[in-house]
């Protein structure tokens, strides 16, 4: 350790994002990326122009995407914040709503970004068990908070919960805020969006990362009541005024804009997963539900840690935990038809 390092810096366990090998020929099946391009729109985004456009600063506020966010969901563009990925939506909103005396309340087997921020902002929180079967139990979360997030559905298990649920938990917890971490919503899940205007201390944050494979931009957003969206402009403007960069934002829009090509996509996956579920089930898997893009893998008879091993030896790379009650498991992200082949096809070899 550095003497220079503060305390905080000292004590902080990073968040350690999937790996991104330089290795050719590799099948990767360990980050949640689509295995599909962007839309063909976007393509045509990257011109002369738009190049020599990059001298100058973007807009700060984004409007051009917030309207287009605001018109594919039916809410108003003062309801949409955006940013750097919903990574940095995300850390803004723990530092604009969970500073809080009272605890964050989030799952315990969940997206492992969420305690490296409550540490590094100083976050007090308490962490809920997942039910034996890996769903959150929502009717656990009725403990005094200084606010509740969990992702639906959840990382690293892909199980979702209904929007029946999400609104019971709405209608008993008023005084703080909730929010809904949707990056995987795409794929079969109901997006809470729906409920901002009936809750006014909903913030329901996504992504164009995964479902409209655009990871390499860093695009996110969340929604929510107009005084939640004022609170992380606040926030962000005394800490990143230019979030998104000019290619970005036009991309995102092009993004949206392609519904049909977004939704070819998405269906591709969604009916790859139910294949590879199938497969992986005959294999003597534990899948436990997917409503993601990736699934959740328990081998009954192999080491799951040396089984991670033997795929990346045949150069296919799936993500494995070792943390408690989900060391067991492998999270496999969905590929094309092709590489999941491939996997089923090597699996079968051990």
């Amino acid at each position: 350790m550095s003497k220079f390092w503060s305390q905080v810096v000292r004590e902080l366990e990073p968040y350690v994002p999937g790996e991104q090998p330089q290795i050719d020929g590799l099948i990767k099946l360990n980050t949640n990326e689509s295995p599909y391009p962007p839309s063909p729109e976007v393509i045509k985004l990257m011109t002369h122009d738009a190049i020599d456009r990059l001298r100058l600063y973007p807009d700060p506020n984004s409007k051009k995407l917030k309207n287009t966010i605001a018109e594919y969901h039916s809410i108003n563009a003062e309801q949409v914040f955006v940013g750097n990925g919903s990574d940095e939506v995300l850390a803004l909103a723990f530092m604009a709503f969970f500073q809080q005396e009272k605890p964050l309340l989030f799952p315990d087997i969940s997206y492992s970004f969420y305690p490296v921020y409550c540490k590094l902002f100083g976050i007090n929180f308490n962490t809920l068990a997942l039910r034996d079967d890996f769903t959150i139990n929502l009717s656990d979360y009725t403990a005094n908070n200084g606010g509740i997030i969990f992702p639906n559905p959840n990382a690293p298990t892909a199980i979702g919960k209904p929007l029946a649920d999400i609104e019971t938990l709405l209608k008993t917890n008023t005084e703080t805020v909730v929010v809904v971490d949707e990056a995987y919503i795409d794929f079969g899940g109901e997006t809470a969006i729906g409920l901002i205007d009936k809750y006014p201390n909903l913030l329901v944050v996504q992504t164009l990362s995964k479902s409209r494979s655009l990871a390499g931009l860093r695009v996110g957003f969340a929604v929510g009541n107009k005084d939640l969206i004022t609170a992380l402009d606040r926030v962000k403007n005394s800490f990143n005024s230019y979030p998104l960069d000019r290619l970005a934002e036009v991309a995102t829009v092009a993004a949206f804009e392609d519904d049909a090509y977004f939704k070819s996509c998405r269906d591709k996956i969604i009916a790859t997963r139910e294949w590879t579920v199938t497969e992986l089930e005959a294999l003597d898997f534990h899948v436990l539900p997917s409503q993601a893009n990736f699934v959740f893998a328990k081998p009954r008879h192999k080491n799951a840690a040396e089984l991670a091993q033997y795929l990346r030896e045949h150069k296919i790379l799936v993500r494995y935990f070792n943390a408690p009650r989900i060391n067991e498991f492998l999270r496999i992200t969905i590929g094309t038809p092709e590489q999941m082949h491939s996997l089923i096809d090597v699996l079968k070899t051990v």
